[in-house]
């Protein structure tokens, strides 16, 4: 059974920095495109950032750019998104999932997702 498990959220103060962890079973994160979403109080999910199954293509919402940076460790069949310059409009949940195709993920359309990680970010 595939199982992808997030880690790494917590309360933090804006401008500081997180690394979010997706650990996977039962599936090879280097054979998928990975993406992490979130959810904020009140708001749409919206898709921060993907990277392709080769490691090729990466995406970012404009929001974040220049301060998240996702990332894939093979040996650790483990995907990261590392953020930094947190913002208060950073607070949300964050989901990772994985698919065939970045481009699917941008149409938050998936074949597996986590069960989040909660982010807080506090002035």
């Amino acid at each position: 059974q595939v199982e992808l498990v997030e880690s790494g959220g917590g309360l933090v103060q804006a401008g500081g920095s997180l690394r979010l962890s997706c650990a996977a079973s039962e599936l090879t994160v280097s054979n998928y495109a990975m993406g992490w979403y979130r959810q904020g109080p009140g708001k749409e999910r919206e898709l921060v950032a993907g990277i392709s199954t080769a490691g090729g293509s990466t995406y970012y919402k404009d929001s974040v750019k220049g301060r998240f940076t996702i990332s894939r460790d093979s040996a650790k069949n483990t995907v990261y998104l590392q953020m930094i310059n947190l913002k208060l409009e950073d607070t949300a949940v964050y989901y990772c999932a994985a698919d065939r195709s970045l481009v699917r993920l941008g149409l938050y359309e998936y074949d597996y997702r986590g069960q989040g990680t909660r982010v807080t970010v506090s002035s």
